[in-house]
């Protein structure tokens, strides 16, 4: 399997998170509750997200995983409760294209990682997932999902 990477600019994008602390073995049963309780303070400002559902990884420790899961937003929401309003950082980020299931994503960040090296890219803060496509409606196989580290 091929995983595509590049560079690209980002721009600083608002974006509602929920900070979590969970196993690996637990991920799915923290993200949909979060995204709800992100959907539901969006809903209350009246705003849609501008943008596919992220989680942040601020470690990988596959036992203890420091995460913050959130939705970009056009404009600045206020947070509440477990929901914070955070800005998504502007600059330059290489970015690694993934198809397939989620389990299998490890390699993509594996190849991001090589690819950084190869270019003389030194990432800093959190790997980031941005799930493009829904996993209720797309087969495993069709699940698309961007790898993406801010660089220096």
């Amino acid at each position: 399997m091929t995983y595509p990477c590049a560079m690209q600019e980002r721009a600083a994008q608002p974006a509602l998170v929920v900070r979590r602390r969970a196993p690996l073995a637990q991920l799915s049963a923290v993200l949909g509750p979060a995204w709800g309780a992100i959907m539901a303070q969006a809903a209350a400002q009246g705003a849609s997200p501008a943008g596919p559902p992220f989680v942040a990884y601020r470690n990988m420790d596959r036992q203890d995983l420091d995460l913050e899961i959130g939705m970009p937003f056009a404009t600045a929401l206020r947070g509440a409760g477990d929901v914070q309003a955070t800005t998504l950082p502007a600059g330059p980020a290489a970015v690694c294209a993934y198809t397939g299931p989620y389990d299998h994503i490890g390699a993509a960040h594996d190849a991001l990682q090589q690819w950084l090296v190869a270019q003389s890219r030194q990432p800093v803060g959190p790997a980031y997932e941005f799930y493009l496509n829904d996993p209720v409606t797309t087969a495993p196989a069709a699940l698309r999902t961007n790898v993406l580290r801010m660089v220096r």
